[in-house]
């Protein structure tokens, strides 16, 4: 078959996922569609050189995916803008500015953001570590700034460690009168292997970065973070790194959720016929994984290949994640962790990997 009319496609966020439909394009465009992307912005940061960016060891430049250039050289459209709304019934995406878009196919790649807005002055004088783009530029201001630098991370998990190491490096390069701080109200790692526990202690340790467990954040000021017990630590730079959470705009579309995640089917179609999601911001139902960055690379030709087929009426292809992958993560210098079905390294050698996967990921584009 093919498609009686143009189709219009609206690739709403530009992450990765989204990043690589647009880039698969050039050699097999989508006939008879229109596409528009929606992006707060012309570019997209890469969130596997962000440890390395945070550390001194890749420019703001490095980090970006271009969307600008990738929709011109497809023919795509780009609207620098931001989702707010999805009106299911009459198809539409509706802009922060109140513009309404059409769409006849839809796919969500908004990622996730680890804003904690409940935390009392969190919203004033923290920095959510998602969205990267925000993030990336307040930090380049902090560590190029004159006088005290204290930072504290709010969450242990892989994410808070990595961001942890990274700023102890990339501070302590230029002053010794640096203080990093990791806190969780837990344990930190607790979701990873005891293997990657264990060598990630040892590697917090050696970038002296302090590690508080079993601590309850009770309210964050310019100038420290106050737990509930009346104590505090002095802090002048609070990441929040705790946890993966969804944009709330998504609550209110219509999509089925979970935990306010898109759920979605094997062919990555939400509930609403035509509207997929992919990425941090979907969850896999039908085959739970935690948010890995590797799942949305992977879903990329799943997506393109569902999107043609829909415009032709065809059965949609399923897409079947896999069970494990090689987990990297940077330790502050031009060193890494890597960990896979119970082998693990570290050291440059593994750096030089990590560099190469990321470059050769950005070269694409």
């Amino acid at each position: 078959m093919t498609p009686s009319a143009a189709k219009s496609i609206v690739l709403v966020g530009g992450g990765h996922t989204h990043a690589l439909v647009l880039n698969a394009l050039k050699a097999a465009p989508l006939a008879g569609a229109d596409v528009t992307v929606i992006n707060p912005g012309k570019t997209a940061p890469y969130s596997g050189m962000l440890p390395g960016f945070v550390a001194g060891h890749y420019t703001r430049q490095e980090l970006d995916i271009d969307l600008a250039a990738l929709c011109r050289r497809v023919g795509a459209n780009l609207i620098d803008g931001k989702a707010v709304a999805m009106n299911l019934e009459r198809k539409t995406v509706q802009l922060e500015n109140g513009t309404d878009l059409n769409y006849d196919l839809a796919s969500v790649d908004v990622g996730i953001t680890s804003r904690m807005d409940a935390l009392p002055g969190f919203q004033k004088y923290g920095v959510p570590a998602k969205p990267l783009d925000r993030f990336s530029r307040q930090w380049d201001r902090f560590r190029n700034q004159s006088g005290p630098k204290h930072v504290a991370i709010i969450g242990g998990g892989i994410a808070g460690a990595e961001l942890a190491m990274a700023m102890a490096w990339a501070l302590r390069q230029h002053d010794d009168a640096v203080s990093v701080t990791l806190l969780d109200r837990s344990k930190i790692l607790s979701a990873n292997s005891t293997q990657t526990q264990n060598r990630i202690r040892r590697e917090l340790k050696a970038n002296a970065v302090d590690v508080r467990e079993g601590v309850d954040v009770a309210e964050v000021t310019a100038a420290s973070v106050i737990f509930a017990d009346g104590t505090e630590t002095p802090a002048n730079f609070i990441v929040g790194a705790a946890g993966a959470t969804p944009h709330d705009w998504i609550t209110d579309t219509g999509l089925i959720l979970d935990a306010g995640f898109i759920e979605v089917s094997d062919t990555l179609e939400t509930s609403a016929p035509g509207v997929f999601a992919v990425g941090d911001c979907a969850h896999m139902g039908f085959a739970p994984r935690p948010k890995a960055g590797v799942y949305a690379v992977r879903q990329a030709p799943v997506l393109l290949q569902n999107l043609r087929n829909s415009m032709l009426g065809d059965a949609l292809q399923m897409y079947d994640p896999q069970s494990d992958y090689l987990k990297l993560v940077s330790l502050g210098g031009k060193r890494a962790f890597g960990e896979k079905r119970g082998w693990s390294a570290a050291g440059h050698l593994v750096w030089r990997v990590k560099d190469h996967i990321d470059r050769s990921f950005m070269n694409q584009f």
